[in-house]
């Protein structure tokens, strides 16, 4: 092997590649594609296509790297296995999830409940506010993409063309659904690894819910200044929409692969995604029983499946792989060494812009296979970094799952720059969140 060759398998295996050609280039390639998923609104481009890109470009060139310079491949094929196994468990939870929310609108769920929400003269800032709550308190059990998809779903049902009243009430569910699901394992993919990693326990995380909700409902406050008067266009005698055959069965069945997914993971040591895809085969088992006994009614699962919003699954594959390429290159090891330099508590809160920007999730597990040193309030300090990576990814549109499956509901209308013009109103949120943490752990050591 040559000295050159030698010197990079070293870096390769400290994961230190950063200042080599395949490190300098595959950070190129993802700020290009970050720059185009940002700027989708005035390219016209599906943020799919650049991040899947950027994704797969980034592994291809660290696989020439390995190639040209005579490395062992085994590390590399080791690091790609199990960033498949991560995006294999998101994108067949995801799958899933957006499976059921379809065939709730083909069985007029949502229709209903617009019917109800407004026949009952419920104002555009009324139905901002219920929208909110619900998705802030069905979060901590249904997850935060669920909630997010779920309501955003109820909001384009409600009106399809007020923008005024869209915008705002989609970064509202976002926000929601993301503060909800930081005060519980459950709520969001980071808490859920910061507990499965034995960072807190259970009640442990329900101490942030004061954090939560007055975060949110700063920013809801603020958001709702923008909201228009008047009320959703209703007729007098628009018929009353109604829950279809086997739509009441269907919420029941979401319910309770929601809960065996849940079951999966604590109980059964099995991927999250093992009780959703078996809830999915339930759901097609029901479908079965219902066009075999209800007459006329014939249901398609597969016609559900083909509705749901692939470019939102092929962004995350992407988004996720690109990170992971970075991870592996190790760009990401570099922030975790600042804990020791500027303290715990300041870089914890700048974990949220980062994930923000690069995605919570593995930012959140760049963290934990870390383990950085969290000074002397060790258990206070990984509360603030699980609120910190929740929150803070709803500062921008695609920092958080529900941010991106709520791009994927509302396309063309919840948008980055959409998104971006009401940043600040989150950005006071999370200070406040943040505020109220450090006199809550902190000063009163409440927690």
């Amino acid at each position: 092997m040559t000295e050159a060759a030698a010197a990079a398998g070293t870096a390769a295996q400290h994961l230190d590649l950063t200042t080599t050609w395949v490190g300098i280039l595959s950070f190129i390639v993802f700020v290009v594609a970050y720059y185009f998923i940002a700027t989708e609104d005035k390219y016209h481009i599906n943020k799919a296509k650049p991040a899947l890109f950027g994704g797969t470009a980034i592994f291809m060139l660290i696989g020439v790297y390995f190639a040209v310079n005579g490395l062992d491949g085994h590390q590399l094929e080791h690091e790609v296995e199990l960033l498949i196994y991560e995006i294999a468990g998101i994108f067949f939870f995801l799958l899933v999830a957006m499976t059921y929310i379809e065939a709730m609108i083909d069985r007029g769920v949502f229709s209903a409940l617009r019917y109800s929400l407004v026949s009952k003269g419920y104002s555009y800032k009324k139905l901002f506010w219920v929208t909110g709550l619900l998705a802030f308190f069905i979060s901590p059990v249904a997850d935060n993409l669920t909630t997010a998809l779920i309501l955003s779903t109820v909001l384009i049902t409600i009106d399809k063309e007020n923008r005024a009243f869209l915008v705002p009430g989609a970064i509202n569910i976002v926000v929601a659904a993301n503060a909800g699901g930081a005060w519980s394992p459950f709520g969001d993919i980071t808490t859920l690894m910061v507990w499965v990693d034995g960072k807190a326990n259970f009640t442990e995380f329900l101490y942030l819910f004061p954090a939560s909700i007055v975060g949110w409902f700063v920013t809801a406050f603020l958001l709702s200044r923008f909201v228009p008067d008047g009320q959703p266009p209703f007729n007098a005698d628009e018929k009353k929409a109604e829950i279809l055959e086997g739509g009441k069965q269907i919420i029941g069945l979401f319910a309770l692969t929601i809960s065996m997914a849940v079951i999966s993971h604590q109980i059964l040591h099995l991927p999250a995604m093992w009780g959703m895809m078996f809830g999915l085969a339930i759901l097609k088992m029901y479908v079965y029983y219902i066009n075999q006994n209800s007459g006329p009614t014939q249901l398609n699962a597969f016609s559900w499946i083909a509705k749901i919003e692939n470019d939102t699954l092929l962004f995350f594959f992407g988004i996720l792989a690109a990170v992971g390429g970075l991870h592996f290159l190790g760009f990401l090891e570099y922030f975790t060494a600042l804990y020791d330099q500027f303290g715990p508590t300041a870089v914890n809160i700048g974990v949220g812009f980062l994930s923000a920007v690069v995605d919570n999730v593995p930012v959140m597990s760049a963290v934990l296979k870390s383990d950085p040193n969290m000074g002397a309030y060790t258990q206070e300090q990984w509360m603030l970094v699980t609120l910190t990576a929740g929150v803070g990814g709803s500062l921008i549109s695609f920092g958080s799952a529900a941010g991106v499956g709520v791009m994927g509901k509302l396309h063309g209308i919840y948008t980055f720059a959409a998104h971006m013009k009401y940043a600040w109103t989150i950005l006071v949120g999370y200070i406040i969140s943040v505020v109220i943490w450090y006199f809550q752990f902190i000063v009163l050591h409440l927690g």
